[in-house]
């Protein structure tokens, strides 16, 4: 049994942004900081990433630990009521960005997922030094974060497409 009626519930629900969440905030005006310009929530992608450089072909993802279902996080517990809607719903949510990281991998970009938990000012200065990293493609050390970089792309999809072109502007050679 829910501790809100329906009317009560809904206008809780309603106030979760998804958009310009404070975690996505702290992390773009860091990058910002160290002089990386990007896009926020890119419709030309698949699943609008929060944040995308199209210089270096990155698209970083913002996950809400709850809403993405972050495992073995204190954040991300299923609720008590209501227990095989949510679990539906996270699954579908953890397939629907699977499958929007292998799109984005397919179309030639680096894919990089950030947990909300993991993003306080006391950690900025490590994933900004991995993003820069990933941005210049060098090896990432391993580290106790759970960033993700999918790189995999399984057997069984195809790409059917021509080879890349990289893009010059004009004057620079």
């Amino acid at each position: 049994m829910d501790i809100w009626d329906k009317k009560k519930r809904s206008e809780v629900m309603s106030k979760i942004r998804s958009k310009n969440t404070k975690p996505e905030v702290i992390l773009r005006k860091a990058l910002f900081a160290e002089g990386y310009r990007y896009r926020i929530n890119y419709k030309k992608l698949p699943g609008k990433p929060d944040i995308v450089l199209p210089v270096y072909r990155t698209a970083i993802f913002v996950h809400g630990c709850f809403w993405h279902g972050h495992e073995d996080c204190k954040i991300a517990h299923i609720p008590k009521t209501n227990s095989g809607f949510w679990n539906e719903k996270l699954a579908r949510n953890k397939e629907r960005d699977r499958l929007n990281n292998q799109e984005i991998k397919l179309l030639g970009w680096k894919v990089v997922t950030i947990w909300e938990c993991e993003i306080t000012k006391k950690t900025i200065p490590t994933i900004i030094n991995m993003l820069t990293k990933i941005f210049n493609e060098e090896s990432v050390d391993p580290s106790p974060m759970q960033i993700k970089v999918y790189e995999e792309v399984s057997g069984d999809m195809v790409m059917v497409a021509e080879d890349i072109i990289p893009y010059k502007k004009k004057g620079k050679t």
